[in-house]
């Protein structure tokens, strides 16, 4: 009895995996900070941000997707509208390589499967984790005392269309909330130094940075039929 349970689990899984369609492709875009050094615009991309995105359509509705994104990011106080970040004049650049997993929903139906052109927006969210390196203020210059990294929640709206019966092309504005306050150096932590004179902004508000960019992904695998 367990070996046919086994054997119908097997089956039932090897289905459901040559069921779906798959995409891989590339991401291209630009990034921006916000954070206590720098512009406060939310939408300010200043920096070429890159990278690689995976999906696994389980649905009409929504997928799984993984990515790979590098980026550098900088801030300058010139570029701000605040008279005292002006007049402060910091600048730094940090460079983030991040890896990220979670769902994409549709608003409606994406089927693949249809011979027609598709085309829909949709909200991607879930776990980001990302690698920066720690800054601290030194005689007025934000540098780098060695590498941290922390995760990040993002938050994306996009819409995508097809472009072929084997390529899609997407459009997206993504948000990322960090668990840091230290890519802009304003909040230095370490255990082997005291750098509590050395804070400055807010301290209790963690940074953000954004991507805005395309998505152009490649479709392989059976064609799903979303059978329930």
């Amino acid at each position: 009895m367990r070996r046919l349970v086994i054997l119908l689990v097997a089956f039932t899984l090897t289905k459901t995996l040559h069921a779906q369609l798959h995409e891989i492709g590339a991401y291209v875009g630009y990034s921006n900070f916000i954070g206590d050094v720098g512009s406060t615009q939310y939408i300010n991309p200043n920096h070429l941000a890159y990278g690689a995105i995976y999906k696994w359509n389980r649905s009409e509705r929504h997928s799984f997707r993984a990515s790979i994104t590098r980026t550098l990011l900088e801030a300058k106080d010139i570029h701000s509208d605040d008279p005292a970040r002006q007049l402060r004049g910091l600048e730094f650049t940090n460079t983030i390589t991040e890896l990220s997993l979670g769902i994409e929903f549709t608003f409606w139906e994406f089927n693949l499967h249809e011979t027609d052109a598709q085309a829909a927006p949709y909200l991607y969210t879930g776990i980001s984790y990302f690698s920066y390196d720690s800054l601290f203020l030194d005689n007025g210059d934000l540098v780098s005392f060695g590498d941290d990294n922390t995760f990040a929640i993002p938050m994306v709206l996009g819409y995508k269309m097809t472009i072929s019966d084997k390529f899609i092309l997407g459009f997206e504005l993504g948000a990322r909330y960090t668990f840091t306050d230290g890519i802009d150096g304003s909040n230095p932590v370490n255990d082997k130094k005291d750098f509590d004179s050395l804070k400055f902004g807010n301290i209790n508000s963690n940074d953000w940075y954004m991507f805005t960019g395309i998505t152009l992904t490649y479709t392989f695998g059976k064609k799903p039929c979303y059978c329930y």
